[in-house]
């Protein structure tokens, strides 16, 4: 079988997630996983299709004619096996909304040879002291080489001046 990711975009309606669905077990695919949400009234996911090599084309074709959608659909990177483990490393940030939170903490981690594995994040009405909120959950692919305490003291140091807060999950 071959791994198709896909990533959709279109206007939310009810029955957008079942026309997919439908296209992907029409052309013998299987849904794998997937994340899927409604944001500001678009829909948008990421979707891992396993499907018959000779039937990739046809399902691509299909899910390009699904109406009020835009779909990519490319070949999942193989697995590849490194010498050296990684590890996952999760933190939670919340502070004050700004320009810039995003671009600074990718930054961080990118410099430090970490990759983002999943992010979710969100702005939201600060209750009682007024303004936005911005909260965001990052999952993070660390390489053994990395030192994960020097890792979160240098998100520290970058929360600070940001003015936010950056708690370490394990």
């Amino acid at each position: 079988m071959t791994m198709l990711v896909l990533t959709v975009v279109g206007d939310d309606r009810a029955g957008l997630v079942a026309a997919v669905a439908e296209v992907i077990d029409s052309h013998g695919g299987n849904w794998e996983s997937s994340q899927l949400a409604e944001l500001s009234g678009a829909f948008a996911g990421i979707i891992e299709v396993s499907v018959a090599p000779d039937r990739a084309d046809a399902l691509r074709a299909a899910l390009s004619a699904v109406e009020g959608l835009v779909t990519v659909a490319v070949p999942a990177r193989e697995e590849t096996t490194d010498a050296a483990p990684h590890r996952l490393f999760t933190f939670e940030v919340l502070g004050n909304d700004r320009p810039g939170i995003v671009r600074e903490l990718s930054s961080t981690l990118s410099a430090n040879g970490v990759s983002i594995e999943r992010m979710t994040s969100e702005t939201r009405d600060a209750a009682m002291a007024g303004g936005r909120l911005f909260e965001a959950t990052i999952s993070a692919v660390v390489p053994a080489s990395v030192d994960v305490d020097a890792l979160v003291d240098e998100l520290e140091r970058l929360a600070h001046e940001l003015q936010v807060d950056v708690t370490r999950r394990d």
